[in-house]
């Protein structure tokens, strides 16, 4: 790999990183849906991971911080844990992956070594997208499309994605591409030390039997 295509991919990385610190504070994770229903509301409700939001017609929105942990139901302490621990094993690879890179100085010398680091880098951001982030907001998303589609859950109380999700979705596709990208080093055939060719003993016709 290229240090343009390693810089291309550690960018992505980094962006969906921020994506997925951006998503998780968010408190639009799931909003209020009233489909199939007459009734129109001067209200809308969100909520998210860690508070909830009752946003008014007249444009004021009042958001409440959830008061007890473990009185969350059980999807929003895994997403929330999924999504932290996620958010801190990106930046593991963040100072991993940079250390590898090309353009940086750091392991110049060893360049076999330097590929090898890259190659964890990326392999760190795919394990906190494909392992963490992107299982925690299919999961939750999941969860909402089947009280959605519940005949048993009354109008009032279904949800839908919120913005949220889809940021979270979008940037765990910005993570993928990225850590793929410098994945690519695996693939590269560069060699950290060169050697001199072997010298043969004595001068040419003078060996001996």
């Amino acid at each position: 790999a290229n240090a343009g295509l390693q810089l291309l991919g550690y960018t992505l990385a980094f962006l969906g990183l921020i994506g997925l610190i951006a998503s998780t504070s968010m408190a639009e994770w799931k909003m209020s849906s009233y489909a199939s229903d007459n009734i129109i509301t001067a209200q809308a409700m969100y909520e998210g991971l860690w508070q909830a939001c009752v946003h008014q017609s007249t444009g004021q929105m009042q958001c409440k911080v959830y008061d007890s942990l473990l009185q969350l139901p059980g999807e929003i302490q895994s997403t929330r844990g999924l999504m932290i621990t996620s958010i801190l094993l990106g930046a593991v690879a963040l100072m991993v992956a940079a250390v590898g890179m090309k353009c940086t100085t750091c392991l110049a010398d060893d360049k076999q070594q330097k590929s090898k680091v890259a190659l964890a880098g990326g392999v760190l951001f795919i394990v906190a997208d494909m392992v963490l982030a992107l299982a925690a907001t299919s999961w939750y998303g999941d969860k909402i499309r089947r009280k959605f589609f519940d005949p048993f859950t009354p109008t009032n109380s279904r949800y839908e994605f919120g913005k949220a999700l889809y940021v979270a979705w979008g940037a765990s596709a910005l993570t993928l591409i990225g850590g793929s990208m410098l994945c690519c080093n695996c693939g590269s055939k560069a060699t950290g030390k060169s050697y001199p060719p072997p010298r043969t003993a004595g001068r040419p016709g003078t060996d001996r039997v």
